[in-house]
């Protein structure tokens, strides 16, 4: 049996550091209005670091929940939601205003922003519900664009529920 590749994940200043342990789901670069309304308000933070693309684009690596872990730093952890009771948070690290992930809690995987990788990210792959993108801007065309959530995302996420189920 071989031994899962783990991949580095920190905060811009190293207080905190995160494991992701084997294969992500999927990378994308996401367009809606919420992942832009987030970035604006984490981006206007102290220190904070560009995160959306010219068009509006947020970049995630998705993660199933049991295979990202926290290694260092978990007391610099905060919760940032643009709405009170949104089922979506967002964790950044307090220590320089880095944005970690991205959980929408009802759900079986975290969307780690790509920015965090220490290492080489894992490649982008599609990009999803342009149909949000900035006025007057162009979404790349460099990766397969989407204008909602396309059925290859929504398999993908199916595989990872079952095979996280089964241990897999």
């Amino acid at each position: 049996m071989t031994t899962p590749k783990i991949t580095a994940v920190s905060c811009h200043c190293g207080n905190v550091r995160y494991e992701a342990i084997g294969a992500p789901i999927m990378g994308v670069v996401c367009y809606c209005d919420d992942c832009q309304k987030a970035a604006c308000q984490i981006e206007a933070l102290p220190g904070a670091l560009p995160l959306k693309d010219p068009a509006g684009g947020t970049q995630y690596i998705l993660y199933r929940k049991d295979r990202f872990k926290c290694v260092m730093g978990e007391t610099f952890l905060q919760d940032f939601r643009i709405r009170e009771k949104s089922p979506t948070r967002r964790v950044i690290a307090s220590c320089c205003n880095s944005p970690m992930f991205m959980d929408f809690e009802k759900g079986h995987w975290f969307s780690v922003y790509r920015a965090r990788f220490t290492q080489d990210a894992p490649p982008l792959q599609i990009r999803i519900q342009t149909r949000f993108k900035l006025k007057d801007t162009e979404v790349p065309s460099d990766l397969p664009i989407y204008a909602s959530f396309p059925l290859t995302f929504m398999v993908k996420l199916i595989g990872a529920k079952i095979a996280m189920l089964l241990r897999l």
